[in-house]
């Protein structure tokens, strides 16, 4: 089983890390676009034409389902890659986890690239799920390019920043980005009092299975293999996404 994952950036790392603890047999691709990160600023033609750019040469490998783990491009490009690779390649889309954030009734507070922000299709999941919940659409301009950077200095002083923008009644944090949920611990510590923090990976790489008609198997012999493309080009894993990878799964087959 082969599943490949596309994004602008490192935040692809968290889905297919899930992806990995259910079937630690999977042959993952990770197709990324340093060339053009991040995506979240560029307007949508150009986000779309370099998600279908990420996905051709992940597609190159002949997988059994791709992954946009990125919800900027989720937001902007899903239709037309379902047009490009669908049926013969399941396209599985990003959706933030509002509809568990605003389950409890507490205010919710949504960080997301500017993009995801002000997409309409953030607000009809917020009409859809959170109808009676305070929501409050928190854009966290730079953040997704201080996870890339790995640079300690630049994530504070990101991570600051959205915090400040966060009002202190929201008791749930949607991280409406994948590259927030690499850096959970730092958001979590950034609080004076830490919210409860709602990511999508989890989900995403349980429906992904479901679609192909795949089990969680995470038992399985971890013979899975990482192939990596960046921006089309294939390479090795950099140092700073080797680092988010071993963070997020201790003993990585790669």
């Amino acid at each position: 089983m082969r599943i490949a994952l596309i994004d602008s950036g490192f935040g692809l790392l968290a889905a297919a890390a899930a992806v990995r603890r259910l079937r630690p047999d999977a042959d993952l691709v990770l197709s990324w676009d340093p060339d053009g990160a991040p995506w979240g600023p560029r307007p949508e033609e150009e986000i779309t034409e370099r998600a279908l750019a990420c996905a051709g040469a992940a597609a190159s490998t002949e997988p059994d389902a791709l992954i946009v783990a990125c919800n900027t491009a989720t937001v902007h490009a899903l239709p037309t890659l379902r047009l490009a690779f669908e049926p013969a390649v399941p396209v599985i889309g990003t959706v933030p986890a509002i509809k568990p954030a605003a389950a409890a009734g507490v205010p919710v507070a949504v960080w997301a690239t500017v993009a995801t922000t002000h997409s309409a299709y953030q607000a009809d999941l917020i009409r859809r799920f959170a109808p009676d919940v305070p929501v409050h659409r928190v854009a966290c301009p730079g953040l997704a390019d201080a996870v890339d950077s790995g640079d300690p200095s630049r994530l504070r002083a990101a991570i600051d920043t959205a915090v400040r923008a966060t009002p202190d009644e929201a008791k749930h944090v949607v991280l409406g980005c994948t590259h927030y949920e690499l850096i959970a611990p730092q958001i979590t510590a950034a609080f004076p009092s830490p919210p409860q923090l709602f990511s999508s990976a989890n989900a995403l790489a349980s429906q992904t299975l479901r679609r192909i008609d795949e089990q969680p198997a995470p038992d399985a012999s971890p013979t899975g293999t990482l192939t990596i493309f960046q921006s089309g080009r294939q390479t090795d894993l950099p140092p700073t996404a080797q680092r988010y990878w071993n963070a997020l799964l201790p003993s990585p087959v790669s």
